[in-house]
Formats: C-alpha cells, structure tokens, sequence
C-alpha cells in the first residue's frame, strides 16, 4: 500500500491503493508506520507522493460506511494518529500531489511542510460538508494554518474543491509543476531544507505549528468523531453517495 523509494537522504513514501488511494485503516496505518520506518532509517525528509492523475481520493466511504462503531473508532483514533504524525515529524515532509486531493487526501498535504501540487485540471479541498461530514476542528485548524482563518471558514462550509491554480492563490499549495516534475520539484525543495542546520530548521519548522496540529487527541475527542459518522445525516448522505456510485 506504501512504496517505499529512497534517495539519498531523502525517502519518498508512494502511496499505492488502487484505483484512487482511497484511504482505510490498512493504508492509513501504512502511512503511519512507513513514516515512522523511515525516521526510524534516518532520513532526513520525507516526501508523500500518489499516483499521476490522482494523489488520494479520500476516504473509502464504501468500505467505511459499512463497518462497526468500534471499527470506526479504532479508524479514527488511527486516522488522526497519522494527522499528528505528519504534523509532528522530526524531519520536514513535503507533499508531491500528484493529481486529485480531496478531502481525505486535502488533510494528508495539509499537515505537511510544503506542497508542490500538479498543474492542469485538477482539483483539491475539503470537501467532506458535500458527502454529510462535519469537519473535524483539529482538521479546520490546519486548513486555518494553511489559508488564514475566514477563507478556511468559507471554502470549508461549503465543501469546496478548488482548481490549482486558485488552490496556489490562497496558500492551499505552495507551487505548482508540470505532471512529470511534481515529484522532482518535491525532492528538490526537500534537499533545500537539508541543507540548512537541521536542528535549528526543524526546530524553526515545529515552533512555527499550533499546539492543536501536534497534540495527541484525547479519548472524548475521539468518540465524538465516530458520533458524528454515525449521526442519521451523515450515515443517509453517505449511503446515498454510495448508491450513486454504483448505478
């Protein structure tokens, strides 16, 4: 699920769940875990890249909407597990957006140092208000860390998916590249940052995060997260979208 490419110092992490890299426990763990393997190996940044034409489709809402609340607690425990992983890394992680990032795949290159992000027709956001989901506040907030806090308010009520281009204007992203160079360009910028003094780079890198992106979630914090899944909107919107998928 994760392809694991070194170069030189510097690891990049491909995500590999085909057709669309949608994310369930098994990828999100994966993530999780190669994360920590690779820090674990020494390198000195990491770069999370997808697939040409598609990065992350966000969750499995088809898988997902069919497993247990404790399922879904262990899910969401995990999922955030691996926001504040990213978050919190001890060496700078930079996102090559490949393609397509919404929602699920949206809060994966938020939460990482800087994102280089495919040019062309091409959309990323958070759009979980459009499929029934509420926001989580730990997600808004990086989203507010990202964009500012009243165009993250704004684009996030709506569940907006916006083009690249308009995604570069407000920060979303911070480049954009051809297909064939996002990746390149990532690696690029990441030796960029090896270069410099680590312990004051990422020491700068981690200051510079609210408190709310790297904090363990407490349990109560958890569980409303699974509450809100299994809320009667989001369970009919979901399995309506589902339906939909399949005709």
């Amino acid at each position: 699920m994760i392809e694991t490419i070194k170069h030189e110092h510097i690891t990049e992490l491909r995500l590999d769940r085909p057709p669309v890299n949608a994310l369930n426990l098994e990828l999100v763990e994966a993530l999780t875990e190669s994360h920590r393997e690779a820090v674990r190996n020494k390198a000195q940044a990491i770069v999370i890249s997808g697939k040409e034409g598609m990065f992350s489709g966000g969750l499995d809402v088809p898988e997902l909407v069919q497993q247990s609340r404790n399922t879904m607690t262990v899910f969401w425990d995990r999922f955030m597990t691996m926001c504040r992983t990213l978050a919190g890394s001890p060496v700078p992680v930079i996102a090559a957006i490949t393609g397509h990032s919404p929602a699920g795949g949206a809060v994966i290159a938020l939460h990482c140092d800087y994102r280089v992000a495919v040019r062309g027709d091409f959309r990323m956001g958070l759009n979980e208000v459009q499929v029934g989901l509420a926001l989580p506040a730990p997600i808004h907030a990086v989203f507010e860390f990202a964009v500012g806090a009243r165009q993250a308010t704004l684009l996030a009520m709506q569940g907006a998916l916006l083009p690249m281009e308009q995604a570069l204007q407000i920060g979303m992203v911070d480049e954009l590249a051809d297909v064939t160079e996002v990746v390149p360009r990532a690696l690029e910028f990441a030796r960029e940052l090896t270069s410099l003094p680590p312990e004051s780079m990422n020491y700068t890198r981690l200051a510079a995060k609210p408190e709310i992106l790297t904090r363990p979630l407490e349990s109560a914090e958890i569980r409303a997260l699974t509450d809100a899944w299994f809320s009667e909107e989001t369970q009919s919107t979901m399995r309506a979208l589902v339906a939909s998928l399949g005709k």
